[in-house]
């Protein structure tokens, strides 16, 4: 199985991320952010990755050095996990509806970190949960696991369904572009020959 695990220690935050990226969606899940817990639930079991968080941040402030700080340690774990890249499918994509939502998100392995971020979040808030917090989860996710990924809700009226679809189909997109092609055994899916 690939997997990594990755401690993440600064002043502000102490994180610890385990991740299997070949699993059975299973998730232990303690950040101190309710609602990122429930979020990161989608990906490991829409993604099919063992996923365990554990997290202490300066909640008292606000959550946004530990929802940005999970994304940075998440992303070192997927890069650790998946490995030279030889032999993966590289590019994955998923479209998830949830009711009246809908989102698409697209991922390409490309050792490049990109983010393209189109949310049109109908609230602000989603409990206590800042929808500002999820483009920085996803820009410290892609600046660490060193991919390009395009996140964009298409439509929804419920910003609670809208953030549950792009977690969803992140995790999906995920699995696709990590998952071992047959086909290409240990081949760099690259015409350069290295990601």
């Amino acid at each position: 199985m690939r997997t990594a695990s990755i401690t993440r220690n600064t002043l502000e935050t102490r994180i610890t991320v385990t991740l299997g990226l070949d699993g059975a969606g299973r998730a232990e899940l303690a950040t101190g952010v309710p609602f990122l817990d429930h979020m990161l639930d989608q990906v490991a079991r829409h993604g099919m990755v063992d996923l365990e968080v554990t997290a202490q941040g300066d909640l008292h402030i606000d959550a946004h050095h530990t929802v940005e700080d999970i994304g940075i340690t998440l992303g070192q774990a997927v890069a650790k996990a998946v490995g030279d890249r030889k032999g993966i499918r590289r590019f994955g994509h998923a479209y998830v509806p949830l009711d009246e939502a809908l989102s698409r998100v697209v991922i390409d392995f490309s050792g490049r970190p990109g983010l393209e971020f189109h949310v049109p979040f109908t609230r602000a808030r989603v409990g206590e949960f800042d929808v500002d917090l999820v483009r920085e989860f996803f820009q410290g996710f892609v600046n660490h696991a060193l991919v390009t990924l395009h996140v964009d809700n298409l439509r929804g009226a419920n910003a609670h369904h809208q953030a549950e679809t792009v977690f969803k189909a992140f995790g999906r997109a995920l699995r696709m572009a990590a998952e071992p092609d047959p086909r290409a055994a240990s081949a760099v899916p690259s015409t350069k020959g290295t990601l």
